[in-house]
């Protein structure tokens, strides 16, 4: 109770004021009842709210997305279906950022579409063209290896003469050479095949006054990889021309500088 003149407080009971000396008799003033403070309700998810599973579905493929961009399809279809989620569960669920984070990733990786395919545009030319210009380089040496071959061939099997397939020039072991296997070129060479060429020994001729053969290199796959073709004789020249015939490489090809 709180006195009318002074507004000093009085104890329970008390006549009159301990202050003023005001009679209690008069109109007693009761201090307020002080008021708590509301605390601010919490909006977020509980601590212990379970994650989106579509959220954290999305942060995951939007990383995997960023190195295989079809994957990012999957990261924003997950994240805006997990963010809807979230929002309808009121609290209940979290992973809000996973959402957000699986979507920008998602959106990055369509966003490096453009220069992925630039680069690509400038990169598999080069590419091709130097794969192209390697695998000539490497039939022009084959030719040149199969050439010292068949001398090699005539000398050591003077009855025969040159060699008029690639096997007998192959051949590898633990067996002598012979005139079937010579052993003089290697195995991937004695095939046919080697470093995207073709190879093949035409118009053979081991006679007792004559004595030829001629060898052609051509692309395997046609201007992906090679482009010219290669050719020879026992002449050891080598010419090259746009045709897979080593007589008619021979005949109009141009010497190969």
């Amino acid at each position: 109770m709180l006195c009318s003149k002074c507004g000093a407080s009085i104890p329970e009971g008390s006549q009159f004021c301990n202050r003023c000396g005001q009679p209690v008799g008069g109109q007693a003033v009761f201090a307020p009842v002080p008021q708590m403070p509301v605390a601010p309700q919490f909006t977020g998810p509980a601590p212990d709210a379970p994650t989106s599973g579509k959220a954290l579905a999305s942060l995951i493929t939007g990383i995997f997305g960023l190195l295989f961009f079809p994957i990012g399809i999957v990261a924003i279809v997950l994240g805006h279906m997990s963010r809807s989620e979230i929002r309808r569960s009121n609290g209940q669920l979290k992973g809000d950022g996973m959402a957000i984070a699986g979507l920008v990733m998602g959106y990055g990786a369509f966003a490096i579409i453009p220069f992925i395919l630039i680069i690509a545009a400038i990169a598999i030319p080069n590419l091709l063209r130097a794969r192209i210009a390697a695998n000539e380089s490497s039939a022009v040496a084959s030719v040149r290896t199969i050439n010292t071959a068949e001398v090699s061939y005539r000398s050591e099997y003077p009855g025969i003469g040159y060699a008029c397939n690639l096997a007998s020039l192959g051949g590898s072991g633990p067996s002598s050479p012979s005139a079937d296997h010579a052993q003089l070129i290697d195995d991937r060479l004695a095939s046919g095949q080697k470093n995207g060429y073709r190879f093949a020994l035409e118009n053979c001729v081991n006679t007792e006054t004559d004595h030829k053969y001629q060898v052609v290199a051509y692309p395997a796959v046609p201007n992906t990889t090679g482009i010219r073709t290669f050719c020879s004789d026992e002449s050891g020249a080598i010419k090259t021309s746009a045709g897979e015939s080593a007589a008619d490489c021979l005949a109009n090809g141009a010497p190969l500088e």
